[in-house]
């Protein structure tokens, strides 16, 4: 789940992109309504975590123009401006949600699971196929009665691919999704990471199609 932070303060943005990253989201963080714009304009994200008093303007202006321009990208609005008015203003134009500051990780990290969901169309909480159970959350799994445990990196990609069953995401698309923009990407590590999940749940629960990329199985 790669997310884009827009956020200003360089400590509070730099807590945001370790924290979410140990939630399991792959974070990149700007601190301008310019470098949002681009960031926006170069990398496919799934969320956004949008400061409103930022250096060159307010979040919100950047958040009506994701809106007119028909972008249902899910976002999360964080701000110290946490009067009753400023969150009616944040949900009206557009916010998926409104967090005030100060705020609690941990909660901070279930709303975008919770808004993300929502944006997938999916009711629970879970993602379950061919048998498994996948808590996002937690980062865990649960197959034929066993409980099983991921890398981070391992429940990214495994992640991505149950979110689009029977889809195939190609090699690029699993790395963006693993690496943000600060991180080396690794010449071979979907492969070792595609090659770790099949050994907990199975050579064929996961498919890789020559040429083009890597699907879950179909249910059978």
């Amino acid at each position: 789940m790669r997310i884009l932070i827009v956020e200003d303060d360089p400590v509070l943005s730099e807590g945001l992109s370790v924290g979410l990253g140990l939630q399991g989201f792959t974070a990149d963080p700007v601190g301008t309504l310019a470098d949002a714009r681009a960031a926006l304009a170069d990398c496919a994200f799934e969320g956004m975590v949008l400061d409103v008093m930022l250096p060159d303007g307010s979040g919100l202006d950047l958040l009506a123009e994701l809106r007119r321009a028909g972008s249902a990208l899910p976002v999360l609005v964080l701000t110290a401006r946490d009067q009753l008015r400023d969150r009616v203003q944040g949900l009206d134009g557009g916010a998926d949600d409104y967090l005030g500051k100060p705020f609690d990780l941990e909660e901070l990290a279930a709303r975008l699971r919770a808004i993300l969901r929502r944006a997938e169309g999916r009711p629970t909480a879970l993602l379950r196929w061919n048998g498994l159970d996948l808590d996002p959350a937690r980062m865990t799994g649960r197959l034929d009665g066993r409980d099983l445990a991921f890398s981070r990196r391992e429940f990214a990609v495994l992640h991505a691919l149950m979110e689009r069953p029977g889809q195939i995401l190609s090699k690029s698309a699993l790395e963006e999704r693993l690496y943000g923009w600060q991180e080396e990407v690794e010449s071979n590590a979907v492969e070792v990471h595609v090659h770790h999940l099949r050994a907990k749940l199975g050579r064929a629960f996961i498919e890789t199609v020559r040429g083009l990329g890597y699907r879950v199985a179909a249910e059978g």
